[in-house]
């Protein structure tokens, strides 16, 4: 069996997905109006500069302080409740494409990232993914969260999510895919034979490019109930790369379609 692993901010989705969430966290008194904007600037330079491992480190940090004491259950509540209107709009058509594509292959889609497992559940199922893997944070017997984290889906830890998910459903690796932006996801990105760099960040196209992975430029957000039959030049050249990465064409290379 095949799978595809698909990061999710920058990658399957235009902004980080807790950023995206800060207005409604803010309107529900989750945080205070300070704590949005730095959350607003903070996005912008993950945008522009990208995250290296001690920005994610310092993310983690700021996000286990802020949410230390949160309801885990008014935090799933809020997330349904505002999933479509806030996160669904910010979907890469290209991803979509790129999702079904696989699914139509017969290949498993797992959605892996470093945000909450409340958000990237039910984010997963929108997409038509398998599933998710993601960071689970710890709760206190009231189900409030304590600020330390159960697992940190980030860095290394991805890779070894992704491995232990491929012996328990017999997935074969080295005819798997993986897609991410981050240079953080160096090793999620290894793990599989067929590693995409979409939207990367400075240091991932320098990595890509001396590797010789297929770099990819997904820009055009879309809901995810409008996938239609693919039809546009970037699908068409989309399923060319896919059909030769799963094919074991380790060799093909491909510059960003538009």
């Amino acid at each position: 069996m095949r799978a595809a692993f698909f990061d999710l901010d920058k990658t399957v989705i235009a902004k980080t997905s807790v950023v995206a969430l800060g207005p409604q966290l803010h309107a529900r008194g989750f945080i205070r109006r300070r704590t949005l904007v730095r959350a607003v600037v903070g996005q912008l330079m993950f945008l522009w500069f990208g995250a290296d491992q001690n920005k994610m480190e310092k993310i983690r940090r700021d996000m286990l302080k802020i949410a230390k004491g949160w309801n885990r259950n008014d935090v799933r509540q809020l997330v349904t409740e505002t999933l479509h209107d806030v996160i669904e709009p910010l979907i890469y058509r290209e991803a979509l494409e790129l999702i079904d594509y696989h699914r139509a292959q017969g290949d498993e889609v797992w959605i892996v990232s470093s945000s909450p497992a409340e958000i990237v559940e039910p984010f997963a199922d929108i997409v038509g993914a398998n599933g998710a893997i993601a960071s689970r944070g710890k709760v206190d017997d009231m189900d409030r969260y304590t600020g330390e984290l159960e697992f940190f889906c980030q860095g290394a830890n991805k890779a070894v999510a992704i491995r232990e998910l491929a012996a328990e459903r017999g997935i074969d690796l080295t005819e798997s895919s993986a897609y991410s932006d981050s240079e953080t996801d160096v090793p999620m990105l290894e793990v599989v034979g067929h590693p995409f760099a979409v939207n990367p960040d400075r240091t991932l196209t320098k990595i890509a490019h001396e590797r010789e992975w297929p770099t990819l430029i997904f820009d055009h957000p879309v809901r995810a109930n409008s996938r239609r039959a693919p039809s546009t030049p970037f699908a068409v050249g989309m399923a060319v790369l896919a059909v030769a990465a799963l094919l074991g064409r380790s060799k093909f290379k491909s510059k960003t379609l538009s």
